[in-house]
């Protein structure tokens, strides 16, 4: 299938995608526990029906069922060196089912992938090149089985829909459909919002983006409403049949087939193009929605161009008539000797220093830039950009002479990032504008060429027009462009500034495009710069400048662009005007500071360690702390258990995600795990408590678990963890050994959350004086209540504090 017959089909009809696979399954005798792929191909007939079911329900794209049938699900069961005949076989099983009902044209195969399992670093372990090569391992053998298209689904991470993504690409031309799944709170685990995950892979090249399992469809409205606001490709929804229940000791999702459809009309009315069914649906939920769905008016595709860029968590809007934004510049070895000095080392405090800094004075945008001798400067890009987007959720400007270095940068960046910079020098503007594209990127136009700086205003709007023709013919937009204003010194040509105007007015006047500019170049050799700076910042964006580069401490620079936006009277300027003016003392200065906070100057560095994740540097902080006369207990007590505390409500007011809360918890547990043998035993101290952990038969996800694992064990409870996919017997016979007071249990499928009753209930049979708790991303406490569990926790710093009630 090309790209233009699946954009025509979207836009000629609502395009019915299948219902769910593993729950129905489970109805006609899947064990929990086993390989699904596996079983699936023992019991063909089973498939193979189902999927007939669905083409006669109305079913235009079946989803092969090769869900988790990739390298690093299939060791879990010793069976990956079977990977490519599985894929074949199950691509096969759909095949034979379109033909069967005369269908071969009609009905479409989706190669599908999902998540591994395994967290990504800087998070967890797993490279991001390793997992390209994962997914491509795959999707290779799925085009070689003669998939149609590809869908990546039910993903909780957007680095990895950027994976998935990036190795279906760099291996054919097929259609690509991705849809994550959200929580409550309309983030997924990993804290992606809905605009975030469409800005990124449309701008990456997906062909369809939206949201499946997380909930039923009555729930859906906020995340589709913010999903279109931003989108340019067609929406998908593809939910639950409402939310689980146990009825009779069986889980059963309480949407009927006629409610459901009902509730999916109203997406489409929202936009919705494609649509389907997840987890509890049937060919009956699929064959109402298609007969009521039919009916609806198609979707308009917007072609309203959205410019931004992101990171993981975050999108920031670039409004050419909006308030003006700040990239800061501080992040730069040119003429930073002590900044030099730690990147030499691989050490990156100064960076920190830096990010922490630049975003506390108001920048919106960080360029990162480590061009400088005696260093591998595209791992250093690598490495930095790995740790400014764990500390921070600022997106960043990629800045680097080096075509290799960008490159490795944006492969890796986990958002949509912004380039710095491309120029008409022939072999930029060869390579990296086709680079820019396939990455997704926004990219900072530099109007110079081989020749150098443009000799006038003529020359410099050619050049421009020349570099603009390109990326165009790529399929870039005006709104993937940000220009150069390219500012001269003032003292070398007297009409730098009057050039620069009508550079910037040209753009936005004429072109539709946002500009940039770095604003110390106007006044080289001159004294008191920053006058001529800041009335050249006031000049430019009275013209029409979008952001400028610069170091946010400059107190006149940054109040001026405050004050000149009030001037213009944009949105809420004059609220930023006080607020930045009534928090910061005015100081008359170029030179960067130092800190600015009395919070920061009363943290105590190991408080300071946990909350910013620094898992390498923390024991070397530890064991200062200790020479200074700290008691091991007391650094436990009074610093590493309130940090932790801290980073637990940080976390609760979103403030922090998944992977902040990761690296706080790993680096208090690296703490203590140096401090435990220097403890004193405290007098009259009972046994310490035992908690066993697993996750449910049949699951084979731990994220969660093991977070939640963690965080108890930093708080000194005695942690049995007992991975994923363990038998109830197992867990209980455990329970029994280490006299454990609690069993934690986690599950994230709907198809195994029942494994949590079997547990609960032989806990009861055997009188045992455990308690038990249950979590996961489909538990919720009413399935608690159901099941008899005595407590339900919806993340791991409401564990923490379940754990204590249900030992009091």
């Amino acid at each position: 299938m090309k790209k233009y017959a699946f954009r025509e089909l979207v836009e000629k009809k609502i395009v019915i995608l299948d219902g769910a696979t593993g729950s129905n399954l489970q109805k006609s005798g899947m064990p929990v526990g086993v390989c699904p792929e596996q079983w699936i191909i023992e019991n063909w007939q089973i498939m193979k029906q189902l999927q007939i079911d669905y083409i006669k329900a109305g079913t235009d794209i079946l989803y092969a069922p090769t869900f988790t049938c990739n390298r690093v699900k299939l060791e879990e069961y010793g069976i990956q060196n079977q990977l490519v005949e599985m894929n074949r076989r199950l691509v096969e099983i759909s095949k034979e089912a379109i033909a069967e009902c005369g269908c071969n044209g009609k009905v479409f195969v989706a190669g599908d992938l999902t998540m591994t399992g395994q967290q990504l670093y800087p998070v967890g372990k797993l490279q991001f090149e390793e997992l390209v090569k994962i997914y491509k391992e795959q999707a290779e053998v799925l085009v070689e089985a003669g998939v149609d298209l590809f869908v990546v689904e039910t993903m909780m991470s957007l680095q990895e829909c950027r994976a998935a993504v990036i190795a279906i690409k760099e291996i054919c031309d097929l259609p690509i459909m991705v849809t994550l799944t959200f929580n409550e709170d309309e983030r997924t685990l990993f804290g992606t919002d809905a605009k975030t995950a469409v800005v990124v892979l449309q701008s990456l090249g997906a062909d369809a983006v939206g949201l499946n399992c997380s909930t039923g469809p009555d729930k859906m409205h906020q995340i589709v409403e913010d999903m279109r606001s931003v989108a340019n490709i067609p929406l998908i929804a593809k939910p639950n049949a409402g939310l689980p229940e146990l009825k009779d000791g069986e889980t059963i999702f309480n949407m009927g087939a006629q409610e459901f459809a009902e509730e999916m009309e109203k997406l489409v009315d929202k936009g919705i193009s494609i649509v389907g069914g997840c987890c509890g649906t049937t060919p009956e939920h699929i064959s109402r929605m298609r007969e009521l769905v039919e009916k609806k008016a198609i979707p308009q595709i917007s072609k309203e161009k959205v410019r931004a860029i992101t990171t993981e968590r975050k999108t920031v809007e670039i409004d050419i008539d909006g308030r003006f934004m700040v990239v800061g510049e501080r992040i730069n070895p040119t003429g930073k000797k002590a900044l030099q000095a730690e990147l030499r080392e691989g050490k990156l405090d100064i960076v920190t220093t830096f990010v922490e800094e630049q975003v506390e004075l108001g920048a919106d945008i960080l360029d990162v830039n480590v061009g400088m001798n005696g260093i591998d400067e595209k791992q250093m890009m690598i490495d930095v950009i790995n740790h400014v987007t764990m500390i921070s959720n600022i997106p960043l400007s990629i800045d680097s002479s080096s075509i290799d270095v960008l490159e490795a940068a944006l492969r890796i960046y986990p958002g949509r990032a912004l380039i710095n910079s491309i120029s008409l020098e022939s072999e930029k503007f060869e390579k990296l504008i086709p680079i820019a594209k396939k990455y997704g990127a926004m990219f900072i136009l530099l109007p110079l060429s081989d020749e150098g700086l443009p000799k006038d205003i003529q020359e410099k709007k050619d050049i421009i027009s020349k570099i603009l023709d390109r990326a165009y013919s790529f399929g870039m937009t005006k709104e993937d462009v940000i220009v150069d204003g390219l500012v001269n010194t003032i003292g070398a040509n007297k009409r730098a500034s009057i050039e620069c105007m009508e550079t910037i007015k040209y753009c936005k006047q004429e072109l539709g495009v946002a500009t940039i500019c770095g604003l110390s170049n106007i006044s080289f050799g001159l004294p008191e710069r920053q006058f001529v700076n800041s009335t050249f910042l006031a000049f430019a964006i009275k013209e029409g400048l979008t952001m400028a580069i610069a170091n946010p401490s400059q107190d006149l620079l940054m109040n001026v662009a405050v004050a000149s936006d009030l001037l213009m009277n944009r949105e809420e300027a004059d609220i930023r005007y006080i607020d930045r003016v009534s928090k910061r003392k005015f100081t008359m200065t170029a030179v960067e500071t130092k800190g600015s906070t009395s919070e920061k100057e009363q943290m105590h560095p190991v408080f300071e360690a946990v909350v910013k994740g620094n898992r390498k540097g923390i024991i070397e902080i530890v064991k200062k702390a200790i020479e200074d006369g700290f008691k091991p207990n007391a650094l436990i007590d009074e610093i590493l258990i309130p940090a932790i505390n801290h980073v637990g409500e940080l976390f609760d007011k979103m403030i922090y995600f998944l992977p902040q809360l990761i690296s706080s918890a790993e680096a208090m547990e690296t703490a203590i795990d140096y401090l435990e043998p220097l403890l004193e035993k405290k007098e009259n101290e009972g046994e310490e408590v035992t908690i066993v952990f697993a996750t449910v038969e049949g699951d084979i996800h731990d994220i969660g678990k093991n977070l939640v694992v963690l965080m108890l064990k930093n708080y000194g409870y005695r942690v049995i963890d007992l991975g994923k996919d363990v038998p109830s017997d197992t867990i209980i016979e455990t329970a029994k050994r280490e006299h454990a007071k609690i069993i934690g249990l986690s599950a994230l499928m709907t198809t195994t959350m029942m494994q949590m009753k079997e547990v609960v209930d032989k806990v009861r049979m055997q009188n045992l004086d455990t308690k038990v708790m249950i979590g996961g991303a489909v538990i919720t406490q009413s399935f608690a209540d159901e099941i008899g569990a005595d407590g339900y926790s919806k993340d791991a710093q409401e564990a923490v504090g379940l754990v204590k009630n249900l030992l009091a």
